[in-house]
């Protein structure tokens, strides 16, 4: 019996030992020498499997990914050692470990002014812009799509455009037949997150493979961009109204490329080459990464490969605010949106026991915790009671109470649950120093208030310091008109661009708070399992919901002016946006109600209808943003991964990457006092213009522009003109950054072509 035992022991530590030794496969994105494929090999796809032959005896098994536009490789399951062979050898020039992305979780277009009559596109009125835009493709890379919602109806749409290449896939639970005039291809990418899931990865369970949204994100952000105009839409009654995206008449392509654990960048990378070979006009990606040299960044390798074919790719910026140099998606080629609020507001009352009334906000729509004040209890004793972990309040304590829950670590929504399970009545959401003053609505499962940091330490020292703290939470519905809007979100990461300090990002702010668009009715408003509410539309904020407005005026100003390049989509709506709210006051910070600055704003928040006609614009050409890459002091092969082309050799190259014809300045001192930069400036106004500028800045830098005047003859002209920055003598050269202005104005036409300028002498 024992002698049997011992060997079932040693049987049992053997498979132990023979598990812990086997090696898990991970995906890795293999960039190749695209002209070393012998002619022996018909495709490049053939090159690869037998490039992968010597390593596994399933080559076409390890093969995930051939791409063909994007990017020159492929991706490839291997264990290290396999892809530490690969990269050996003479025709490989980089084996990169996939990385994973994240998600950047009706009043709008009222708010920006896409309900009136521009009158401002050459003579041309809203309904003749609309007509064209029906020629462009909007494409968004995200969770997918519930194609059923009204936001996707093609009533009255002409034909699919000819151009378009794409098509809608088949899927246990996605007909092809679901897609229509309007929402015109549907794809799911999902080989990267699978192999992350089912072959060795530490990832959940397997997906569904679609192109349908199971999230709502992907759904949201596809109907803010390009949605159809849908009557009486709301969230279970707040937001009351019509819902439609920014450019309503576009058509929508969707591609799946995150699922439950995130966004694998193989997945990503396949999703961006289809959709360039597809045949879209704009990419949008609510989503990010940690920033990272541009040759090691799926997202900017990939949309470089767009801007050379003509398409504009619009960005998240993050929503790691408000801390400095938390920004992602920052390549120069992309359009990187930052989220400010809207002038629509949810209010909500907390009221004391001592009579004091504070406000708030919030979406909950149930029958609410009658007007009888109940006990207000928070426990500042335990860090997670106090933010409401889950498991972490005594029923005891908080039963029929209203809970005090500290904002952060955790989902807000997903407080308000824990509350409701231990056996509270109500919460109170209070934000703490990390989020200030900035408040965003949820639909909570149970009457639920968001508080400021301010308000927060109020009732959090009312309900420490009084011996029988009551509370009574109050709703209020729907506001608009709100001053002032708009206001940066505190959420919304900041500059400064740690990868290219010499680029100024983020490149503007968009509407980003308490949006509301299409969703998915496979899952309730909150995303949490426990919440069975079906709705059509949701009230979402992030720069997620910021992104797609931007992708969706780029739509528009693409079928305005279809002959612009996307550096020129990018600067018009960059040089003509405001930095002024509704009080006709600075823009301010949500953070702590103080200034905000271009490290938050960029330009300034988007402003379609100037967007029109920006009179001049700042174009970028691939042979530049070449030169940029190369002062990057970047490897030949690192840039060949980005560019994609066998000749480059970098003769051609800036002495400074902040030489790019960027359409606004960072200015990085270091160890110099004098920096110069030539812009060169493209006639896209009318004929015999004549520009003057002006420039503000601080007391500790001198700046001169030369010329002050430019004139224009003909439309499409260009001109160059050079600006010295000085730094003056006696600055401290641990000054905090500064920050500036140079306008180019034409009183005739009443054109002002604004870029932000940003100071440091340090890095951070």
């Amino acid at each position: 019996m024992a002698s049997m035992a011992s060997s079932t022991f040693f049987l049992s530590f053997f498979f132990l030992v023979l598990c812990l030794t086997v090696t898990p496969k991970k995906t890795y994105i293999v960039h190749m020498k695209h002209q070393d494929k012998p002619l022996s090999f018909k495709t490049h796809q053939d090159w690869y499997c037998s490039s992968l032959q010597s390593l596994s005896t399933t080559p076409a098994d390890s093969l995930l990914y051939s791409y063909t536009t994007a990017f020159n490789g492929f991706a490839a399951s291997l264990d290290p050692e396999q892809a530490v062979s690969l990269s050996k050898s003479d025709s490989v020039l980089g084996v990169y470990e996939d990385t994973v992305y994240t998600l950047h979780t009706t009043r709008t277009p009222q708010f920006l002014g896409l309900d009136a009559e521009f009158g401002l596109w050459a003579g041309h009125n809203t309904q003749q812009l609309e007509q064209a835009s029906r020629d462009v493709i909007v494409g968004v890379l995200d969770t997918g799509v519930w194609p059923e919602s009204k936001s996707f109806d093609d009533s009255d749409m002409p034909e699919i455009p000819s151009k378009w290449r794409g098509e809608c896939e088949s899927a246990p639970d996605f007909s092809p037949k679901l897609c229509n005039k309007k929402l015109i291809g549907a794809r799911s990418f999902s080989k990267g997150y699978h192999m992350a899931t089912g072959g060795g990865g530490i990832y959940s369970p397997r997906e569904i493979e679609s192109p349908r949204d199971r999230d709502g994100h992907g759904t949201h952000t596809a109907s803010t961009a390009a949605g159809s105009h849908v009557a009486n839409a709301s969230l279970l009654g707040y937001a009351s109204g019509t819902a439609r995206g920014m450019a309503t008449h576009a058509r929508v392509a969707t591609y799946k490329v995150c699922w439950e654990t995130g966004c694998f960048g193989s997945d990503i990378l396949a999703g961006m080459d289809r959709a360039i070979q597809d045949g879209v006009d704009i990419l949008s990606l609510s989503l990010g990464g940690v920033s990272a040299p541009y040759y090691l960044d799926t997202i900017a390798i990939g949309a470089f490969t767009a801007i050379e074919k003509g398409i504009f790719v619009s960005c998240s910026a993050g929503n790691s605010g408000p801390t400095k140099a938390t920004l992602t998606n920052v390549a120069p080629w992309i359009m990187t949106v930052g989220a400010g609020t809207l002038d629509r507001d949810f209010p909500a009352y907390a009221v004391l026991g001592n009579k004091i009334r504070y406000n708030g906000v919030s979406l909950y729509s149930g029958q609410g915790m009658g007007k009888k004040p109940v006990g207000l209890v928070y426990d500042k004793g335990h860090s997670s009671s106090n933010l409401c972990l889950p498991g972490s309040l005594d029923p005891a304590l908080v039963r029929g109470k209203v809970v005090i829950c500290d904002r952060g670590t955790n989902a807000r929504a997903e407080k308000g649950e824990v509350v409701r399970d231990a056996g509270g009545v109500g919460m109170i959401l209070a934000n703490t120093p990390v989020s200030g003053e900035e408040l965003v609505a949820d639909s909570h499962l149970l009457p639920g208030v968001a508080v400021g940091r301010k308000v927060g330490d109020l009732i959090r020292e009312y309900a420490r310091s009084d011996p029988n703290p009551t509370a009574v939470l109050i709703f209020g519905g729907t506001v608009l008109n709100v001053r002032p809007s708009p206001v940066v979100s505190a959420f919304s990461s900041r500059g400064p661009n740690m990868v290219t300090p010499q680029i100024l990002k983020p490149d503007v702010i968009g509407p980003g708070v308490n949006i509301l668009a299409a969703w998915s009715e496979a899952i309730g408003p909150t995303g949490l399992a426990k919440d069975m509410r079906k709705t059509k539309f949701n009230i979402m904020s992030g720069t997620s919901m910021s992104c797609p407005h931007i992708s969706g005026l780029a739509a528009l100003l693409k079928a305005a002016h279809p002959e612009w390049s996307p550096s020129a989509i990018k600067s018009a709506l960059m040089t003509t946006a405001y930095t002024q709210d509704n009080t006709n006051s600075s823009l301010r910070d949500a953070a702590d109600g103080s200034l905000s600055n271009p490290w938050a704003n960029g330009a300034g928040h988007v402003d379609p209808q100037k967007a029109l006609s920006p009179g001049l614009v700042y174009d970028i050409s691939t042979e530049e943003y070449l030169a940029f890459l190369c002062s990057l002091n970047y490897t030949i092969d690192h840039v060949k991964t980005i560019v994609k082309r066998t000749n480059i050799t970098c003769s051609k190259k800036f002495k400074d990457p902040g030489e790019l014809n960027y359409p606004s300045f960072s200015v990085l001192f270091g160890d110099k006092r004098v920096v110069r930069y030539t812009r060169e400036l493209t006639n896209v106004g009318t004929a015999r213009s004549i520009y003057k500028v002006t420039v503000n800045g601080p007391s500790s830098v001198g700046i001169s522009v030369r010329p002050r005047t430019l004139i224009f003859r003909k439309v499409g002209e260009r001109k160059r003109y050079t600006v010295t920055f000085v730094a003056i003598r006696g600055t401290s050269p641990m000054a905090r950054s500064e920050f500036g202005s140079i306008v180019w104005g034409n009183a005739q036409n009443r054109v002002q072509v604004k870029s932000p300028v940003s100071f440091s002498w340090t890095l951070l």
